[in-house]
């Protein structure tokens, strides 16, 4: 897949139901980006899923932040890691998807981008997701299987699962 590029706050006059992924390094991030993944990230886990606890884990610095922006505004978002960092696996997370755009289909072409998003930065491999045990269904759908460690994350039931290269 390509990573096409456009900027947060700018329609492409092309743009219309598919979304433009922007793949970049946290120093990469523009101010504006940084913020507004960091207000999706809250408006989902913190307010929405009610669920307080510290989003900013000294773990962006070394991810690679996916972008899904439409009609310029950031719609979906993903954090790819390398592995070793929260798994021994490289590894998304943060996986999340504005409400609005949530049944689309969005947050399944958002996996795919993240899927090869890891393939293309540090080549294909294994990759783990701890995903919230109410979406293990939707994760089986992208090829990751439960690898039977289920764990409480912030009071969230939560499955290690794995996707083999």
């Amino acid at each position: 897949m390509t990573f096409k590029l456009w900027s947060i706050g700018t329609a492409a006059p092309w743009e219309s139901s598919a979304p433009v992924w922007r793949l970049l390094a946290f120093d990469d991030l523009r101010v504006a980006e940084l913020y507004e993944v960091l207000r999706l990230r809250s408006e989902v886990f913190v307010v929405e899923q009610q669920c307080i606890f510290q989003d900013m884990d000294g773990a962006d610095r070394q991810a690679m932040h996916l972008l899904g922006v439409q009609g310029g505004e950031l719609q979906a978002y993903a954090r790819c890691l390398p592995a070793g960092s929260k798994f021994a696996q490289a590894s998304i997370g943060r996986v999340v998807t504005r409400s609005a755009r949530r049944g689309t289909g969005l947050g399944h072409a958002l996996i795919d981008q993240a899927i090869s998003a890891v393939d293309q930065v540090w080549g294909p491999q294994t990759i783990c997701v701890g995903a919230q045990t109410h979406l293990s269904g939707f994760y089986a759908k992208h090829g990751f299987v439960d690898a039977d460690r289920p764990y409480v994350e912030d009071g969230i039931p939560h499955l290690e699962m794995l996707r083999s290269a």
